[in-house]
């Protein structure tokens, strides 16, 4: 966390966004939610899967309604930073957003991701429905069996709780601030250990 607040514009309002996920009422889209640690990474991570509408950075899992960044990340709230999707199921399935989820992040820890440590950063599968549930967890046990690390995989996967979109600047972030993002990701190691954890299976 502390070299995320270092690189972090200190001036930028926290003004909160709009949620975009009234897209998955529409005809057709469906939702999912991934807790991955950093929520800048796991955006970057579900955009790049063919058919994801959109991904949207926020917090779930928490007390407090409507929190703001400095407070989520104080560890108080009980919240965890999330990114949720918004995905053509007629283009990818939920089955793909979950691999894609396992291999872009560290399912051997449970408090912290990479550099970042405390519960706000804990990794987690937020289930919608009893599909995904189910999804989900043949998902995790399949990795159990197949993992090519010698870790238990510790990932929980839990019923999804309310929304909150994180504030504008979060947004996008390693699109609009590609230079910082870079410098965060590779001082917080986390390709590093992806790499070591999943190794082929990334690329």
């Amino acid at each position: 966390m502390f070299a995320r607040l270092l690189i972090l514009p200190i001036w930028l309002a926290a003004l909160a966004v709009p949620s975009v996920f009234a897209q998955s009422q529409a005809s057709g889209l469906a939702k999912a939610t991934f807790a991955a640690g950093c929520f800048w990474c796991a955006e970057e991570a579900m955009d790049k899967v063919p058919g994801v509408i959109s991904s949207t950075s926020g917090y779930m899992g928490g007390s407090k309604k409507n929190p703001t960044y400095e407070e989520v990340s104080s560890g108080a709230t009980g919240h965890t930073e999330v990114v949720q999707v918004v995905y053509d199921p007629t283009k990818v399935s939920y089955e793909r957003l979950l691999e894609q989820f396992w291999i872009n992040h560290d399912p051997t820890v449970k408090d912290r991701q990479f550099c970042d440590v405390g519960s706000q950063y804990r990794p987690s599968i937020f289930w919608h429905d009893e599909e995904q549930k189910r999804l989900a967890e043949a998902s995790k046990a399949k990795w159990g069996r197949e993992k090519p690390f010698k870790q238990p995989i510790v990932t929980p996967i839990v019923k999804a709780a309310e929304f909150w979109p994180a504030e504008d600047y979060h947004q996008d972030y390693y699109r609009k601030n590609p230079v910082r993002y870079k410098f965060y990701v590779t001082r917080c190691g986390r390709y590093a250990r992806l790499d070591e954890l999943w190794g082929k299976l990334r690329h």
